[in-house]
C-alpha cells in the first residue's frame, strides 16, 4: 500500500516473482484501501468478477470487480489473451494469503528541474 502524490491511497498486488499483477484505483483513505485489499482476497476467486477487455492498442487487461459491479483493481496490459488467463490465474492464487505492506509513510520524493 503506497500514497500518491495527490493524497490518494492504492496497492498493488504482486506475484510470487515480484511482479505486478494487479493495481488498484485511488482511494481518499487509507482505512479504504484497506477495504480494497479485503475485496481482492474475498472476490478474487470467482470467475465471474474477472472481466477481459481489449485495449485500445489491439493489446489485452482485465478487472476485477466486487458483487456491485465496481473495479476493485486493473491489470497490466498483456500481448495475448492467453497473457490475460494467466494474469487471473495469478491473482487468484497470489491474493488470497497476500500479505500486506504498508508503505504510506515513505515519503515520495519529486525531482525538480530548472532550465537555465
Amino acid at each position: 500500500m503506497t500514497k500518491r502524490l495527490n493524497g490518494e491511497f492504492q496497492f498493488n498486488l504482486k506475484s510470487n516473482n515480484g511482479l505486478v499483477i494487479l493495481t488498484s484505483e485511488g482511494y481518499s483513505s487509507k482505512a479504504n484501501c484497506e477495504n480494497g485489499i479485503e475485496s481482492v482476497k474475498r472476490f478474487s476467486q470467482e470467475d465471474s468478477n474477472f472481466e477481459k477487455h481489449n485495449a485500445s492498442n489491439d493489446k489485452f487487461y482485465f478487472n476485477l470487480k466486487a458483487s456491485n459491479g465496481q473495479i476493485i483493481g486493473t491489470s497490466q496490459i498483456y500481448g495475448t489473451e492467453f497473457g490475460v488467463e494467466k494474469g487471473i490465474a495469478s491473482v487468484k492464487i497470489n491474493a488470497s494469503d497476500a500479505k500486506t505492506e504498508d508503505k504510506t509513510s515513505n515519503r515520495i520524493l519529486q525531482r525538480v528541474t530548472y532550465n537555465s
